[in-house]
């Protein structure tokens, strides 16, 4: 069976009661399992496929929910350490009336800071493998070292990289090493997931197609194009173009909705036998994009992230 190696950060988001609220002023919160990485790989396992998460947790009752909850829904689990020397990370996140969110992180430094990059020497991956990252994790520290090890192994094993930045320029304390990073790690992954809201920055261009072609360097042969409720697009290395307009939804809470939907893309590559994922797109590219785009619409009429995705049944019903 084909896997997901998600590896990052794992975390506790912890979600307001109320909505169009600045953070200062929210009073209660709800406790959600979440951290991009964390939220693909559970977004696969609950859409039947086999995901695996790469990580370090805090030996603390937020690192035991968050093993709990991910084992729970079919993550594996196998590759998360535990640390006595950091906490697990935590975001606090306030609402806008649009579902829009901004954060605060508890990470200074986290536990899956201090990931020791030794550990993926334990890992074994095949051509047939998916390894999934994004940029939280790649500031300087023992656990961007660990990913460029792991990326390392997957591009001797001619595994299938991923890579969504998902930019949260509050972890970085400048957002001109937050792009250097990005660029650094852009040209290593065959599919690059960018949003409309992170394109100008992560290139410093305005023009929206000149942007995204000047993603296309090292590796990569698939740029996907996110645009919130306008839907998404997908550019191949061979100029091919496909795009979906999405779905129209009464969204509530955003959080989560992009890991949503890129893990959905990657639940369709591993189900596929094509493993050129510029072949796979250019031939099934505008249904991946359905699917993407129809998870992700219905994680934003409910709370939290982990616990706003939709089973199969939700998904074929589009509730």
């Amino acid at each position: 069976m084909r896997r997901l190696f998600a590896i990052g950060e794992a975390l506790i988001d912890f979600i307001p009661h109320v909505t169009n609220s600045e953070l200062k002023d929210v009073e209660q919160f709800s406790r959600q399992v979440g951290g991009a990485p964390c939220n693909v790989a559970a977004t696969v396992s609950k859409l039947g496929g086999h995901s695996e998460m790469v990580t370090q947790l805090g030996h603390d009752a937020f690192g035991d929910i968050i093993v709990e909850t991910i084992e729970r829904i079919g993550v594996g689990v196998d590759y998360i350490q535990r640390t006595n020397e950091a906490n697990t990370a935590l975001a606090f996140v306030s609402l806008k009336e649009d579902g829009q969110r901004d954060f605060s992180f508890y990470r200074k430094p986290s536990a899956d800071m201090l990931y020791d990059p030794s550990h993926i020497e334990d890992i074994e991956v095949t051509d047939q493998d998916i390894l999934h990252f994004c940029s939280v994790d790649l500031v300087e520290s023992l656990m961007k070292q660990a990913h460029s090890k792991m990326i390392e192994k997957f591009e001797k094993a001619n595994g299938t990289i991923v890579f969504d930045p998902n930019v949260r320029l509050p972890l970085w304390e400048d957002p001109e090493a937050c792009r250097q990073a990005i660029h650094e790690f852009i040209p290593k992954a065959n599919v690059v997931k960018v949003s409309d809201e992170e394109l100008e920055f992560i290139t410093g261009m305005k023009d929206e197609t000149k942007a995204i072609q000047s993603l296309f360097k090292g590796n990569v042969a698939v740029v996907i194009y996110t645009k919130g409720p306008k839907g998404a697009q997908a550019f191949t290395k061979n100029q091919f173009t496909i795009e979906h307009q999405g779905f129209k939804v009464k969204a509530i809470d955003t959080t989560g909705a992009g890991d949503a939907f890129i893990g959905a893309v990657i639940s369709r590559i591993l189900s596929s036998d094509i493993i050129d994922v510029a072949q796979l797109f250019e031939n099934e590219g505008n249904s991946i994009l359905e699917f993407g785009n129809k998870v992700a619409a219905i994680t934003t009429t409910r709370y939290g992230a982990i616990e706003s995705l939709p089973t199969t049944e939700e998904i074929e019903k589009g509730s």
